[in-house]
């Protein structure tokens, strides 16, 4: 998405980065950068509030739960190697994700027929 005019932080920049901005998990003079650039874009802060509103209300519906501590570390993990430019293995995902296979139910053998 872009407005289609020049910017000094190129629109895709902005949002590939929009929810370390609205987590604030990044330094202020980047924050300095998106602020500016919301100014003088608008689909950008569209696309800012909405992503903000949805924050919020999943905050508001979710925000008593607490986290497993190893759930918490094992997405803190993915995160860490995503930065890192590292290739996330999608079996990882899927084995962590999936529920073991079920025993296939034993056979009966059918009664013997009378002659």
């Amino acid at each position: 998405m872009s407005c289609g005019e020049p910017h000094e932080t190129d629109c895709s920049e902005i949002l590939d980065h929009l929810y370390e901005f609205l987590d604030r998990e990044m330094p202020d003079s980047d924050c300095a950068k998106f602020e500016h650039h919301f100014e003088e874009c608008s689909p950008c802060l569209e696309k800012y509030g909405l992503e903000q509103a949805v924050k919020k209300l999943v905050k508001r519906c979710c925000g008593q739960d607490d986290v497993p501590g190893d759930l918490r570390a094992k997405v803190m993990g993915r995160i860490d190697v995503i930065r890192s430019g590292q290739a996330v293995p999608d079996q990882d995902v899927a084995a962590e994700t999936a529920e073991p296979p079920q025993a296939a139910p034993p056979r009966i053998a059918p009664a013997p027929q009378e002659s």
